[in-house]
């Protein structure tokens, strides 16, 4: 991918190495601009990775008195840590929801029985880059008086509507949060993150966070921190926006093989949206009570494979002893740590060949 871009990419480093202005210059208020309008919002800031956008985008809203610390957030539970260790960070509590396990994004038949008088929000997570059913997430959120927010860290250039994440007013959450490590469908050369949203007041709380709480320089507003993204991200960011769309394009048209030609009945796939473009598969993961098996069959291939992931966050020492605390509340979560027991993550991205993606799947086949 970055051989593609070739010259782009070393004109990028050369211009801001030229401008002599590294943080908070002309790159990054021109891919803050480019990447809101890519998402169909009027707000994008651009902040230090994806963690930091979860964290700000929640503790500019406690700041704006639409959440209290010690309030409830409503979080999947096959999420990866991150979103999470986020909301803690934000002095909120997680509860974790079971996920649809065919799709494996928040189940949303299990919020109302998930709620309690303490539950003021929804975190969805966009999980290996399939959006969750946001209309329905939106509307039981509206019916209940919470707030929705997105961790869109594996889902750029995902739609529901014409424009990425969510575009008509029914459907609209408070704010997403992106991350742009360098293996995102859209990723930096190093650690990069976003809050994008439709409400400027709650866009620039995050900024001024995101710069010690400052709203002018040296007047401190907000207990904040240091979170910016630095102007060589921004235009390695810019530079490869163009393409955003036509990577994805080349993951949805290699997922659909495999959706179709992978036929062994000990690896289960997840099933091709109906929106096709509601997905931009991060990743691509398959389900086998022979997961480790499989792992080495086809390490034995030449064909690398991860589990995303292999413990899910109510299991992490991190955790232990955080529901006596009241900093973590949940049930039981069989369908979590399935997940984690059985998914597998497969070769996906858009520099794969058709006879890669041929071979892959011929070699899944022949696994017994």
């Amino acid at each position: 991918m970055n051989r593609t871009l070739g010259d782009a990419l070393r004109e990028s480093f050369s211009d801001v190495l030229d401008s002599k202005w590294f943080i908070r210059g002309s790159r990054c208020a021109a891919f803050e601009e480019a990447f809101a309008s890519y998402c169909g919002k009027k707000a994008c800031v651009g902040v230090g990775n994806g963690f930091d956008a979860l964290t700000l985008m929640l503790k500019a809203s406690i700041q704006l008195g639409r959440l209290q610390q010690g309030d409830e957030v409503i979080v999947p539970a096959n999420t990866f840590v991150a979103t999470v260790l986020a909301v803690r960070a934000a002095g909120l509590v997680p509860v974790l929801v079971e996920p649809n396990p065919e799709t494996c994004v928040l189940d949303v038949t299990r919020l109302a029985e998930s709620c309690s008088e303490k539950t003021r929000a929804i975190l969805v997570v966009h999980l290996y880059g399939r959006l969750a059913d946001m209309p329905a997430v939106c509307e039981f959120a509206k019916a209940h008086g919470l707030l929705v927010f997105e961790d869109a860290a594996q889902s750029h250039g995902a739609t529901l509507d014409d424009r990425n994440v969510i575009a008509s007013e029914a459907k609209q959450s408070n704010a997403a949060a992106y991350s742009f490590y360098p293996t995102k469908n859209l990723g930096a050369m190093g650690d990069g993150g976003a809050v994008v949203t439709d409400d400027l007041e709650l866009a620039q709380v995050v900024k001024s966070l995101g710069n010690y709480g400052s709203v002018e320089k040296y007047v401190n507003k907000y207990v904040g921190v240091n979170s910016r993204l630095d102007e060589v991200q921004a235009a390695i960011l810019l530079a490869k926006l163009p393409y955003l769309d036509s990577w994805n394009a080349r993951r949805q048209e290699i997922a659909a093989r495999y959706c179709a030609e992978i036929k062994n009945p000990l690896v289960r796939v997840t099933p091709v949206p109906a929106n096709p473009k509601s997905h931009v598969w991060h990743v691509f993961p398959v389900f086998s009570e022979r997961r480790d098996e499989l792992q080495n069959f086809l390490k034995d291939r030449g064909i690398e494979t991860l589990i995303h992931y292999p413990i899910p966050p109510h299991k992490q020492e991190a955790f232990a002893g955080a529901v006596t605390r009241g900093e973590l509340r949940h049930g039981a979560l069989p369908i979590a740590e399935e997940l984690a027991r059985m998914e597998l993550s497969i070769p996906m991205g858009p520099a794969m060949t058709d006879e890669q993606v041929t071979y892959v799947i011929e070699s899944i086949n022949a696994f017994a």
